[in-house]
C-alpha cells in the first residue's frame, strides 16, 4: 500500500473526466513523482526533448518560443488554479513529447512550483496497462487539439486589437496574474503596443 495523497491535485482533474478505483489510483501514484523546483528554473529547453510532463500543483510557469525576427513569443501560461484548465495545468511540449522530435518551445518556472512528474516511459506504460488512464488520455488529447488550433488561429489571423480583446472575453483573469512584459508576449505584441491598445479601450 503506497501513500497516494501527493498524488491527489492530478487525481481530482482525471475525476472530472473518469471514475477512478483504488487500482487505478495505486498504480498512478506508483508512476509520479513529485517535485519542487526554484523560480527562473527551466523545466525544458528549445532543442532538446520533451520526455516528462509536469502537472501543476502550485505556482506558475510560462512556455515560449523565438520566431523568426528573434522575438519571444510567449506560447502559454502555466498554473492550476480555478480558473485553470487542461492548457494551463500541463507544462510539457507536446509535439516533442508524441513524436520524439527535439522541443521548439522552452518552458521556466515564473514562481516556486510545485507539480507531478511522469515521465514518457511512465505514461506510455499507464496508457498500455490501465484502461481508464487511456480513455482519460483520449479525452485529453482532444482538448489539447482544440486549445492549439485555436492558439494557432489566433495568432495567425487576428489583429493585435482583437487578439486583445479575445484575451478579456476569454481570459480576463491572465492580466492579474501576469505582468504586462508576459501578456504583451502572449499576444505576440511589444509591450508599448499592449499600452496603447489599453488606451484606446
Amino acid at each position: 500500500m503506497i501513500n497516494t495523497d501527493f498524488c491527489e491535485p492530478f487525481l481530482d482533474y482525471m475525476r472530472g473526466f473518469v471514475e477512478l478505483d483504488a487500482h487505478a489510483i495505486e498504480m498512478i501514484a506508483a508512476n509520479a513523482k513529485e517535485v519542487i523546483l526554484p523560480k527562473k528554473h527551466t523545466i525544458l529547453y528549445e532543442g532538446n526533448p520533451s520526455d516528462k510532463v509536469h502537472f501543476m500543483v502550485s505556482g506558475e510557469a510560462r512556455s515560449f518560443y523565438t520566431d523568426f525576427t528573434g522575438k519571444t513569443i510567449t506560447w502559454s501560461f502555466h498554473f492550476n488554479t480555478p480558473q485553470s484548465i487542461s492548457k494551463n495545468l500541463f507544462a510539457v511540449d507536446y509535439r516533442s513529447f508524441l513524436s520524439n522530435e527535439n522541443s521548439s518551445i522552452s518552458i521556466e518556472t515564473l514562481t516556486e512550483v510545485k507539480a507531478l512528474v511522469f515521465t514518457k516511459e511512465q505514461v506510455t506504460y499507464l496508457i498500455e496497462n490501465l484502461p481508464v488512464y487511456e480513455r482519460w488520455m483520449r479525452k485529453l488529447n482532444e482538448k489539447a487539439f482544440v486549445h492549439t488550433y485555436d492558439r494557432v488561429f489566433t495568432l495567425l489571423t487576428m489583429t493585435a486589437s482583437e487578439r486583445y480583446e479575445k484575451l478579456l472575453k476569454d481570459e480576463a483573469f491572465l492580466l492579474q496574474m501576469f505582468s504586462s512584459y508576459y501578456i504583451a508576449s502572449y499576444l505576440g505584441i511589444a509591450p508599448q503596443s499592449l499600452s496603447r491598445i489599453r488606451g484606446q479601450g
